[in-house]
């Protein structure tokens, strides 16, 4: 087994710059990495870890080695990978198989050389690591106490599997949690979404018809701060109590074949494929930029576009000029992957701080209490999740109320009446 597969070891040192100021803003981890030191709940439990490598992720591993697991991280997307963060876990002996911009190839690679620690426990962003440990490596099983799930997309594979009784271990959907998914999903994804569009193009929101597919929390999250820029929104809904919502919150709501007509920059959040297509792009407008920040890149069809172009020239890093045989212009960001890392730095510390803070808890609960469940995927335990919301509220300085005794028996109770 190889000790890592990274771009380069030297950049070791500015990776563990970057990771130290993160785990500045990432104080609930740091709580249960003290937990973790003294108590070593993971002594001796293998772990794969298919994520995003990046600076809080490290915080994360960090985190995981200091309860005693033997770590193997791989990158959970060609393009998202940190190259200074991979060289620090490297040369702190963390087994991790990432480079920015590998291809398909190369990317099940590094997950093919992580599988070789035969973990106990896995950790997804995605479900890449189960879906291959179902599909090629089933002899892995017997050994796998259960898994941790970190993003939608991921939560909805592995709940198809659990239906058809594919899934052969258990899972925890650490997504679901809403320490998680509340403020990562909104918050991280809508503030790290900007971001990344604005490095790679530096466009003015102020003004333009911004187009959101995908109403659930990243949509709220990203619709809300292109609002928030001065952009005139319009959400794209296929589900009725969402889109509902999206009217109520004060967005134009519309089909995607009306919307593209509009649209002047186009954000892809559904966690679904072709949510833009042929027959969007083939109205859209001159000079339309179109990304993805809903994981995979099949959220737009790229051979459609590609089909309906003449040429395609690389016009900056992470922009592709699309040459319609009309001339017309449409501009694919970050090759249709998450724009947000790839353009960016992902989530910012402070929200990542809660949502690896639930994967560290999750990942002791697998390891203590996985061969007792089901082969099914579970929702954060409620316990967990609370302590998550205390500990960050702790971190911010900010109290809050208790119940009563007469309140709490108020509210368990049916004979006391109105």
């Amino acid at each position: 087994m190889k000790d890592y597969i990274i771009k380069d070891i030297n950049l070791a040192d500015e990776g563990k710059q970057r990771i130290e100021w993160a785990r500045r803003h990432m104080p609930v981890l740091q709580k249960i990495k003290e937990q973790f030191e003294k108590e070593k709940p993971l002594k001796g439990v293998n772990v794969v870890a298919c994520l995003h490598v990046t600076v809080e992720t490290a915080n994360l591993i960090y985190t995981m080695k200091a309860g005693g697991a033997n770590i193997a991280l791989a990158a959970s997307n060609p393009l998202s990978t940190q190259d200074d963060v991979a060289a620090a876990l490297a040369s702190e002996g963390i087994k991790t198989y990432a480079i920015k911009g590998e291809n398909e190839k190369q990317y099940y690679e590094c997950l093919e050389e992580a599988l070789k620690i035969k973990p106990h426990v896995t950790l997804d962003d995605g479900a890449d690591t189960i879906a291959l440990v179902h599909s090629k490596h089933r002899e892995l099983i017997k050994n796998i106490k259960g898994g941790c799930e970190e993003t939608t997309t991921g939560v909805i594979r592995l709940r198809a599997m659990a239906a058809e009784g594919a899934l052969k271990y258990p899972v925890i959907a650490v997504n679901d949690a809403e320490t998680k998914m509340m403020f990562d999903n909104r918050y991280g994804t809508g503030q790290s979404t900007i971001h990344g569009i604005m490095n790679a193009t530096n466009i003015l929101f102020a003004g333009k018809t911004i187009v959101v597919a995908g109403y659930g929390w990243c949509g709220r999250g990203v619709a809300s701060r292109a609002r928030g820029l001065g952009g005139n929104v319009v959400v794209v809904e296929v589900e009725p109590r969402k889109a509902l919502e999206a009217v109520m919150d004060g967005f134009r709501v519309m089909p995607m074949k009306e919307a593209a007509k509009v649209g002047d920059l186009f954000i892809t959040v559904t966690g679904d494929i072709s949510a833009i297509r042929k027959e969007h792009f083939q109205v859209m407008k001159d000079q339309a930029i179109v990304c993805n920040s809903g994981h995979f890149n099949v959220e737009i069809d790229i051979p459609a576009l590609t089909k309906l172009s003449k040429k395609v020239n690389q016009i900056k890093n992470d922009v592709q000029e699309y040459v319609m045989k009309d001339k017309r212009r449409i501009y694919l960001l970050a090759e249709g992957r998450l724009v947000n890392l790839a353009s960016a730095f992902g989530h910012p510390p402070e929200v990542m701080d809660m949502s690896f803070a639930n994967q560290a808890l999750a990942v002791k609960y697998i390891a203590e209490k996985g061969k007792t469940l089901d082969d099914q995927v579970y929702r954060v335990p409620a316990e967990i999740d609370s302590r998550v919301a205390k500990l960050k509220l702790e971190a911010m300085g900010i109290e809050i109320d208790t119940l009563t005794k007469e309140q709490d028996k108020y509210l368990h109770s049916w004979t006391m009446g109105t």
